[in-house]
Order: structure tokens, then sequence, then C-alpha cells
């Protein structure tokens, strides 16, 4: 894991993620749970060539879901970074 493309998996496009970047310059990724804060920042400054001020991380529990029989699954345990760009740069995902 210590490729840059391994650490970042994919952007989360919802309403608040559109919001955060529009109004405050933050984008959110689904980065790989065992990436650190540093990681994810060199990660994202060699993938969009973007200067990164700071990067907030998130880790959620993977929720528990009924099988076929009586036992249980469980979905994968997930990580998300907000990461705030330098003022006057954007991404453009769509």
């Amino acid at each position: 894991m210590n490729e840059v493309h391994d650490h970042i998996q994919t952007v989360i496009l919802t309403e608040k993620a559109t919001l955060l970047s529009e109004k405050l310059n933050k984008y959110v990724f689904r980065v790989n749970p065992a990436a650190n804060k540093l990681q994810i920042k060199r990660a994202i400054e060699a993938t969009f060539k973007k200067k990164v001020l700071d990067v907030n991380t998130a880790n959620f529990s993977g929720k528990k879901k009924r099988e076929r029989r009586a036992d249980y699954g469980r979905r994968p345990h997930w990580k998300k970074a907000v990461v705030t760009l330098k003022p006057g740069e954007k991404l453009d995902f769509v």
C-alpha cells in the first residue's frame, strides 16, 4: 500500500459533498481505511496536481445485514476524507 493510487478509492458526490465543494472548497473522498492523513494529502496532490491545506477523516463501521438464513453478514468498514484545497483551486468531476 505504498502506491499513491492505492489510498484514494472513489469520490463521494452527494448533496452535502456538492455544497461543501461549492461553498467551502472542500471535497469528499472514500479512502483506504489504513491510510493516514499525510498519505491522503500526498495522494490528492500527486493525482490532481492541486495544493491541499487540510485533511479531515472519519471512520465508519460496516452495518450488519441479514443473510439468506438466520445468520448475519456485515458490510465492510470504510473511511471518509474531507480534503480542503488552497483558495482558488477547484476539482471538476462531472
